[in-house]
């Protein structure tokens, strides 16, 4: 009885992995012939990354289709080429495709019910309710708050700078180091002192997210690629301790605030604009869906708080650290940068204020150029949420299926960008931006999922660099590597061994 059992079973895995791997074939989709398990991800996590198959297979197929089949190990998806039907689903279509296919468990894993990962209603409402805050009024508001950071980052620089024998430094920890504190003081409204302190809590924590997952890369690949099926076998993605110290940093702030009736220009406070007064959180914590009905419960608002931690401070740091990367390989575009900052500070009496953060165009392409070569999302995903018939074409996308829009293979594709390896600001003039298709950049996303808090990740970008430029000089150095070597292991693109600059007062 027990063979039968296993024969049977067998017989059932095999063809249900036949069924799965002809997915694109019976569709006269163009793909590559898949691995069993694998798919078409043999070697991600160890000798190549997700974006490393998806742009692959981009310049495989790319002058052949508008689109590929390519599985993600078990999981078909469509990886589209074509900018116009890119267009298509992130702005023209949106309705069709407004779910990123993102793993969230709100009811055992409360942190991951953030903006980022919600579906459906539950993104709609959220988004609705936080909107306001990354208005361009909100980030004014947040502005000085930053600007103080950016002046403890200065001192933090000098007193590096003054005991260091070699003035070499691994420029993304310390760039981590600034945004951690912008992301504590605007978020949580909590002094880090990471600049000064590279073993403060808040740092800590925010190595260990990313350096001490909870699973091995291959289970985290698992949830990624299949995140319906990880949220029924009620598995959780972020780390005990990383859950517990969110929960109670947003308690703890909260009720200090309210017991000494404190108000700050942080995301606390606008969060706690947002919460639900009636306390009924032992309520909420019986639904397995978000109600957004009465309010923001607490552990929303923490999850709402988490994602800005993650997303702020590391997509921040690796952008300031790959541009001062570029701009020590570019010495005369680092020249003409800090010329821009000293002129516009001048003019605004010698101080930097909002305005004059926002009149430095060329700092705007230097940043823009960065996020091109290097963009921190590398891939784009979408769900399909009811059939959609592919404009000029045959196929018909099934409700379910995901969707791969792979942002760094368009950036660095030649049609788009002229030399495309190489670090050109001056490709984000208007004139040129102008003449390109508004879809070949996309670091933020587009249309009405795209990154609410663009204008934060900028704003505390551009002061951070515009705090060590003003003060010091980045060139090249033996530790540097060219090219750098990106780190396999993670979806975002990251430096595996660091960034080693020499640094010189100017």
């Amino acid at each position: 009885m027990f063979g039968f059992l296993i024969f049977g079973v067998t017989i059932f895995v095999l063809l249900y992995l036949l069924s799965n791997y002809t997915y694109w074939k019976r569709r006269g989709v163009l793909h590559e012939t898949p691995l069993p398990l694998l798919g078409n991800f043999k070697g991600v996590g160890r000798k190549q990354a997700i974006y490393d198959v998806t742009e692959r297979i981009y310049k495989k197929f790319k002058n052949v289709a508008p689109f590929a089949g390519v599985y993600m190990f078990l999981t078909p998806a469509l990886l589209i080429f074509d900018l116009n039907l890119v267009k298509y689903i992130l702005i023209k279509d949106f309705n069709n495709f407004h779910d990123r296919s993102v793993f969230n468990n709100v009811k055992d894993d409360p942190l991951t019910g953030h903006l980022f990962a919600l579906e459906g209603d539950q993104w709609k409402a959220m988004r609705t309710k936080l909107s306001p805050v990354f208005t361009s009024a909100r980030m004014k508001f947040m502005f000085p708050t930053i600007l103080k950071v950016g002046q403890q980052f200065t001192e933090a620089l000098t007193d590096i700078f003054k005991s260091s024998s070699d003035q070499v430094l691994e420029i993304k920890d310390l760039c981590a180091r600034f945004s951690t504190d912008v992301i504590g003081n605007c978020v949580f409204g909590v002094e880090c002192n990471s600049c000064k302190d590279p073993q403060s809590e808040f740092r800590v924590m925010g190595r260990s997210i990313f350096n001490e997952p909870r699973h091995h890369p291959i289970i985290q690949a698992f949830m990624a690629t299949n995140p319906k099926l990880a949220q029924n076998l009620r598995m959780k993605f972020i780390p005990d301790k990383i859950s517990a110290f969110i929960l109670n940093l947003m308690r703890q702030s909260i009720d200090y605030r309210m017991k000494n009736k404190i108000k700050r220009n942080d995301f606390v406070q606008l969060l706690m604009e947002l919460r639900n007064e009636t306390e009924y959180e032992e309520q909420n914590e019986k639904l397995e869906k978000i109600d957004l009905s009465l309010g923001l419960t607490l552990e929303q608002m923490a999850a709402q708080a988490f994602v800005f931690f993650i997303a702020g401070f590391e997509t921040s740091s690796a952008t300031m650290s790959f541009c001062l990367y570029e701009l020590a390989k570019h010495l005369d575009i680092q020249t003409k940068l800090r010329l821009q900052i000293e002129n516009v500070i001048e003019q605004h009496n010698n101080e930097l204020t909002y305005e004059a953060l926002n009149s430095m165009p060329y700092m705007d392409q230097v940043i823009a150029e960065t996020l091109r070569l290097y963009p921190f999302v590398p891939n784009l995903i979408r769900k399909c949420c009811q059939s959609y018939q592919v404009p000029n074409t045959t196929l018909v996308i099934e409700k379910g299926a995901t969707i791969l829009l792979p942002v760094r293979a368009i950036h660095h594709d030649a049609e788009f960008y002229e030399e495309p390896e190489k670090f050109k600001p001056e490709r984000f003039e208007a004139s040129e931006i102008e003449n390109r298709h508004p879809c070949a950049y996309l670091p933020f996303g587009d249309g009405p999922r795209n990154c609410i808090g663009m204008r934060f990740g900028k704003m505390q970008t551009k002061i951070g660099l515009i705090a060590f430029l003003r003060k010091y000089s980045v060139d090249l150095c033996d530790k540097t590597e060219i090219p750098l070597e990106l780190d396999h292991k993670k979806f975002t693109v990251s430096p595996k061994n660091g960034i080693y600059l020499k640094i010189n007062e100017v």
